[in-house]
């Protein structure tokens, strides 16, 4: 609860009532909390994700690590003397939340990601296996087999790790080595003692455990989701907890839904959304995977448009992304961190029967709550919607000129407040027919707006110039081109009547 008030800030428990150990929580609940993790600027992490998928560095093997500093087997595993708190008020019971687990197969090798494990037993628990991902493939292999899978799951782990675990990565990814591509320089690892896997060696907790093959049939749930809401009742299989070592002192790391899954996405969403694009040749201008939709579910995109490009940038993202739901493709002009301007650019640029794009039977994640429960092993599939708020291409670009105030860019309201008197620059002496004369000659080699003429003689009294335009205005002089510019009547800018 106090985490949850916390404004973005870590925080960290010394003295937990009941338990030998600290608790830290809130690592990752901010933007600014995840660029301190990785030691650069927030806008740097997306660049860096890329460089660490063209220069992996493989995991280093140790012969030890702080983790193996003490150790639990057998019957001396007991979950409960673990600080593992109660989050949401209807979760189904206390749960570890930041465990990085690796598995590893025969054929895709090894595969790290992070999972919820619902403590049942001194040395059970559950694990959420629901969605269609690399660990699941694993386990149901050796479901099939009838043998236990094999997991090592680290706890207290750095966010550079945790962050390439969470990530959707093409099956046979060592995610371990994009983490130590982005680092530059290797993650270590440890072998465990009592299975054929290694673990962080620098984690502070590590559970050596086994996915049973006992299948789908276990009830496990609810559980407060990255989605912001509780999830349903999920059927997953049990977990053997076979040791648990630590380091001498551990600190148990109790990830906090949702804000601390939530801000670690949009790095990876945003780099999967840019490498989509660059494929697709659109050229990118900022993208904002939407916390409104957890980072996860949404995303607005600006693009320098060619024609068509609008329609060819949403389909890229909706094909390549596969939880993507929703894409709003928007011009370069458009701010895609302000929700007010992308409103405005739907509401202004985008027919529904033209510009919207629906795929029904897509692939899904499951914790959608706007998808009907499916049945238990199964995976449901969504719908996506692709959105075109680019400026349309048979739509005159000036019917998009935006309202500006003359000179709003050269004064400050702060310096006309109070006291302080502002210097007003001196005023020229030209009369009216001379000023007259000077903007017939101005506007005789190409059309200008009012204000630009305004600007060209802005050393005269503006007075003097609306009464110029006037005495043109009087005498027929003065015309306008087709976009209101104004130009002399007999100009070959002049805008004509339309037939």
């Amino acid at each position: 609860a106090l985490v949850s008030k916390a404004d973005g800030k870590a925080l960290l428990f010394h003295d937990v009532d009941g338990y030998d150990m600290p608790v830290v929580s809130g690592l990752t609940n901010s933007r600014e909390s995840l660029a301190i993790g990785f030691r650069c600027d927030y806008a740097e992490i997306e660049g860096k994700l890329a460089q660490a998928s063209l220069n992996p560095i493989p995991p280093q093997i140790v012969d030890s690590g702080p983790v193996r500093e003490t150790i639990a087997i057998g019957d001396d595993v007991d979950l409960c003397r673990l600080p593992v708190p109660l989050f949401a008020t209807l979760d189904g019971g206390p749960m570890i939340t930041a465990g990085l687990t690796i598995a590893d197969d025969d054929e895709f090798g090894i595969n790290a990601g992070v999972y919820r494990y619902l403590i049942r037993e001194r040395n059970l628990t559950g694990i959420d296996l629901v969605s269609n991902n690399n660990l699941r493939l694993f386990a149901d292999k050796a479901y099939a087999a009838g043998k236990p899978l094999p997991i090592s799951i680290s706890i207290g782990t750095h966010t550079i790790e945790t962050l390439f675990a969470t990530s959707a990565r093409p099956i046979g990814t060592n995610e371990l080595s994009l983490a130590g591509g982005f680092r530059g320089q290797a993650v270590r690892l440890t072998n465990c003692e009592t299975i054929d896997l290694p673990c962080i060696a620098d984690a502070e907790i590590v559970l050596e455990a086994e996915i049973m093959p006992t299948g789908w049939t276990q009830p496990e749930g609810r559980f407060g989701e990255f989605t912001r809401i509780l999830g349903g009742l999920h059927w997953n299989p049990h977990v053997r907890i076979k040791a648990i070592s630590t380091r001498k002192d551990p600190i148990y790391y109790a990830l906090l839904m949702p804000w601390e899954v939530i801000w670690l996405l949009p790095p990876m969403m945003e780099a999967s959304i840019r490498r989509a694009l660059a494929v697709a040749n659109i050229d990118v201008v900022a993208i904002n995977a939407t916390p409104g939709s957890s980072c996860l579910f949404h995303s607005v995109v600006s693009i320098r448009k060619n024609p068509g490009g609008g329609k060819n940038a949403m389909m890229a993202v909706l094909g390549a992304v596969g939880v993507m739901k929703h894409v709003v493709i928007v011009d370069d002009d458009i701010d895609v961190f302000n929700a007010l301007e992308v409103e405005w650019a739907i509401a202004t640029r985008v027919q529904a029967d033209r510009d919207v794009l629906i795929i029904s039977g897509a692939t899904s994640k499951p914790l959608d709550p706007s998808i009907p429960p499916a049945a238990a092993g199964t995976i449901p599939t969504t719908a996506k919607m692709g959105i075109d708020a680019t400026i349309p291409e048979n739509v005159p670009v000036e019917r998009y000129d935006r309202i500006t105030y003359p000179y709003s860019d050269k004064i400050e309201l702060e310096n006309f407040l109070g006291d302080t008197a502002v210097e007003t620059p001196p005023q020229g002496n030209m009369d009216v027919e001379t000023m007259a004369g000077a903007i017939r000659e101005l506007i005789s080699d190409a059309p200008l707006h009012f204000a630009e003429i305004s600007e060209k003689f802005s050393h005269e009294s503006f007075q003097t110039i609306s009464r110029a335009m006037a005495s043109l205005h009087e005498a027929k002089e003065l015309w306008q081109d087709d976009i209101g510019r104004i130009c002399l009547r007999d100009s070959p800018f002049a805008a004509q009547l339309p037939t």
